[in-house]
């Protein structure tokens, strides 16, 4: 479902991709350039929450010792990357599942690649195979310069990426698709990508990894929700499935706690600089979610709502947007006034 925002017909780049990376759509000026497209196939849009990742893990490894910043710009690239590639491998194989359908939430909130016509099966598959073969390439540079244990976060990673929806483990389907999330975007991405940075992994950073993994469940969880109507019929076992709408709501609104929890926790075992409290201000925002997560999904979108029928996504995405933005803040804070964590 496109933005109802009417744009000139005229629009500019920077306004496409813009829109496009708010909506989740393509313009809806109706101008698909070669970039615009891209970001709607690769669901750009959510690829900020890799980038919070990486900043984490950048800002908690800058001033230890032995910090490369071309080792850490090419691990930050490499996990952007391999999110693009979850992206297109999660539509490729769901669609060659028939788990995708027109009448599926992913075809109603944005255009399908493969459904909607933007591009071919064989097109998708050369995508993620062209992304995948940049990704290894990355793996292979950074395994030579910091050792084995980053090919083994990076095979971690794409294990559990393309086992979130591949046969024949589809997580996702056995309600285990939420904890991969945890870990993926937990201690993968952040341990990982220190570890390429610094060439060691305290404990400490594991630890800080955690909050910030959280956040990023509690989106997919919202998703999950929002698809309930759809998943339950097609025993898509998702936790929320599982759990039911009401206690899924309750879950994810514990997630959201629970990352202002582990941050305390994190600060208060010097996992992570003091500055890191700056994220509690998020909790006005938590406030807010946390009233439209007490309810059950309203029958039809606000005006302009761009991405529906996804409802509690976008609002978990909201938060985890904030409360993400404001961590990094205070770790950046902490980075410039050398105020440094346990474990360096």
């Amino acid at each position: 479902m496109s933005d109802t925002t009417a744009l000139p017909t005229d629009q500019g780049l920077l306004s496409r991709w813009r829109e496009v990376m708010r909506t989740s759509n393509p313009p809806s000026s109706g101008q698909l350039d070669p970039v615009s497209k891209w970001l709607v196939l690769t669901r750009a849009a959510v690829l900020p929450m890799t980038l919070t990742a990486g900043l984490v893990a950048g800002l908690l490894a800058v001033r230890k010792p032995g910090f490369s910043p071309g080792w850490y710009l090419l691990a930050l690239a490499g996990i952007v990357l391999a999110h693009v590639s979850n992206n297109l491998m999660n539509d490729l194989f769901d669609a060659g599942v028939g788990a995708d359908t027109d009448s599926y939430p992913r075809a109603l909130y944005a255009p399908h690649p493969i459904l909607s016509g933007l591009v071919s099966r064989r097109g998708l598959a050369a995508s993620a195979l062209a992304v995948n073969l940049v990704d290894l390439a990355i793996l292979v540079v950074l395994t030579l310069a910091r050792g084995w244990p980053i090919l083994v976060f990076g095979l971690a990673g794409f294990f559990l990426s393309a086992a979130y929806t591949a046969p024949p483990l589809r997580l996702k389907k056995r309600g285990l698709g939420e904890p991969d999330v945890l870990v993926v975007w937990g201690p993968l991405m952040v341990g990982g990508t220190y570890y390429a940075a610094v060439g060691h992994l305290p404990w400490q950073v594991i630890a800080a990894s955690i909050p910030y993994g959280l956040l990023c469940t509690a989106v997919l969880m919202g998703k999950h929700i929002d698809k309930i109507p759809w998943d339950a019929p097609a025993a898509t076992r998702t936790l929320p499935v599982m759990l039911g709408e009401t206690a899924a709501r309750r879950v994810t609104q514990g997630l959201m706690i629970g990352f202002y929890v582990a941050v305390v926790a994190c600060v208060a075992v010097r996992a992570l600089p003091w500055p890191a409290l700056l994220a509690l201000g998020g909790l006005p925002v938590l406030a807010r979610v946390w009233q439209a997560l007490d309810r059950p999904r309203p029958d039809a979108p606000p005006a302009g709502f761009p991405v529906w029928p996804l409802w509690f996504a976008a609002i978990a995405f909201l938060h985890t947007r904030r409360a993400g933005a404001l961590l990094v803040g205070g770790l950046a804070i902490a980075a410039a006034a050398g105020i440094r964590m346990a474990g360096g």
